[in-house]
């Protein structure tokens, strides 16, 4: 766990989990993500500078609706990395294949085209992680 004060993020997405430990697993070891802190059933990770909280599933959160898998249906949490190639390489070792290959898309953003490499995985539950990398700007 980190021993440094924490630079808590704006926007810091807090996702219910149907395994805990397994999650944990996931983000930590395939995924790279560092615990900044944890107590039974949370946890607060951190990956450059991106944050997500993870929290055991209960009926005593805040339940909105059924949860069924694959959980976060509708959002994909877009995660930008300096590199993600060594990432993409982590998840193939682990044997969890990407619910997108890596490819290279441009967006228009505005009156330019904003490059990034990007691929897409589902976590256990089924949330959907878009990693992305910069790759450069061009004039539209």
């Amino acid at each position: 766990m980190a021993d440094k004060p924490i630079k808590w993020q704006k926007l810091v997405p807090e996702l219910d989990v149907s395994d805990f430990e397994r999650s944990v697993q996931f983000y930590t070891e395939v995924l790279g993500f560092e615990v900044l802190f944890r107590r039974e059933g949370f946890v607060y990770l951190e990956l450059e500078e991106v944050q997500f909280m993870l929290e055991q599933m209960s009926n005593n959160g805040w339940v909105t609706a059924e949860r069924k898998y694959p959980l976060g249906r509708g959002i994909n949490f877009q995660i930008e990395l300096d590199d993600i190639e060594p990432l993409y390489s982590r998840l193939k070792q682990a044997d969890r294949p990407p619910f997108r290959d890596m490819q290279e898309n441009w967006y228009e953003t505005g009156n330019v085209l904003s490059g990034q490499r990007e691929f897409l995985v589902q976590d256990p539950d089924g949330y959907l992680l878009r990693f992305c990398q910069a790759i450069g700007i061009d004039g539209v």
